[in-house]
């Protein structure tokens, strides 16, 4: 998972598709930490894809970087815990000005059953599940 991680954080921004009825859903992310052995994204409640999430909670993540680029294939669970907002809000502290660990809408997710594929043009390179 870290590579995953580490792959994220490189591209600085990746690509979250949700759908909302049957309409496929795509806006760049830039939020993603991982917390307890878990990798989390975050989003504001009030937000649609707060919404299609809760909905429909299965997601597909993809970043692009140098000529490489992965995608993640996951379901996303909602973490209420006031310790992980907490740590995903001192990763990305220029959103405390919107978000607080203990507000109502602050929401952490994070990926469960997720495959990361890792792919250039050359094809596959590897995948690794989490």
């Amino acid at each position: 998972m870290q590579e995953v991680y580490d792959f994220l954080k490189d591209a600085e921004v990746y690509y979250l598709a949700t759908v909302e009825g049957d309409q496929p859903r795509v806006r760049p992310f830039g939020t993603y930490g991982i917390f307890e052995d878990r990798l989390y994204i975050q989003t504001g409640k009030v937000k649609a894809v707060s919404k299609q999430m809760a909905a429909n909670p299965k997601v597909e993540i993809c970043a692009f970087k140098d000529g490489k680029w992965i995608r993640i294939a996951a379901e996303t669970v909602s973490d209420e815990r006031v310790e992980v907002k907490a740590y995903m809000l001192d990763l990305y502290p220029h959103l405390k000005d919107r978000y607080k660990a203990d507000d109502d809408n602050t929401n952490v997710l994070y990926l469960k059953n997720a495959t990361a594929t890792f792919q250039s043009h050359a094809g596959v390179e590897k995948v690794v599940e989490f």
